[in-house]
């Protein structure tokens, strides 16, 4: 059974940087695309950023290019979310997903299994 679990989500100031941690389990690590979600207040839950199976491959939402970075460590099963200049339209529940299929988003479709999220909060 696949299971991912975030971490890193706390409150800071706009202009701050963050990093947040997926652990992956239960899955061939190496062989699964993977992305990055947030779901902010009120809103429809959107795609982030994703990363291939080999981590030589990135994909980013417009709203965080150039901000944000990707990266995964497929020796310690582990997926990075990389968040500089933090404005408070990023505040949101960040949730990590798989694709079994290497996919890298922006389709939450092709994503099979979810984390339970982790909070960011960002103020002004």
């Amino acid at each position: 059974q696949v299971q991912l679990v975030e971490s890193g989500g706390r409150l800071v100031q706009t202009g701050d940087s963050l990093r947040l941690s997926c652990a992956a389990s239960g899955l061939t690590f190496y062989t699964w695309g993977m992305g990055w979600f947030r779901q902010a207040p009120g809103k429809e839950r959107e795609f982030v950023a994703g990363i291939s199976r080999s981590g030589s491959n990135t994909a980013y939402g417009d709203s965080v290019k150039g901000r944000f970075t990707i990266s995964r460590d497929n020796a310690k099963n582990t997926v990075y979310l990389q968040m500089n200049s933090l404005k408070p339209e990023d505040t949101a529940v960040y949730y990590c997903a798989s694709s079994d299929a290497g996919f890298i988003g922006p389709r939450q479709s092709d994503f099979r299994s979810w984390g339970q999220g982790t909070q960011v909060t960002v103020t002004s």
